[in-house]
């Protein structure tokens, strides 16, 4: 679900979620059938593991730097950097340190 809250309000991402020690916290932004905007932040050596996706997927990077594995392929992708993660390929998050980012999916 939206939240309500952030609709109509200038946002920075950097400052819509805190990071909290050990853990991997997110906040859904936009929540449609078509897609979702979700913020997430990442402590350090935390991760995501692998998995696939049935729709494209980009990753904005807002804070800090993460590893992102993509059919076993890494990638550093720092603060101000995206990368798109293809429909149904195996793929990996990890914090190399804090890091903040923006994961938009399209659904259509």
């Amino acid at each position: 679900m939206t939240d309500e809250n952030l609709k109509s309000k200038v946002l920075c991402f950097k400052d819509v979620i805190d990071y909290q020690a050990g853990s991997v916290v997110s906040k859904t932004v936009i929540d449609k059938s078509v897609g979702t905007v979700t913020v997430f932040a990442f402590d350090k050596g935390q991760a995501l593991s692998e998995h696939s996706a049935p729709f494209d997927a980009m990753v904005q990077v807002v804070d800090g730097q993460a590893e992102i594995l993509i059919n076993g392929k890494s990638y550093i992708v720092k603060e101000n950097q995206v990368i798109i993660m293809p429909a149904n390929d195996p793929h990996a998050v990890k914090a190399i340190e804090r890091f903040k980012m923006v994961l938009t999916m399209i659904k259509e």
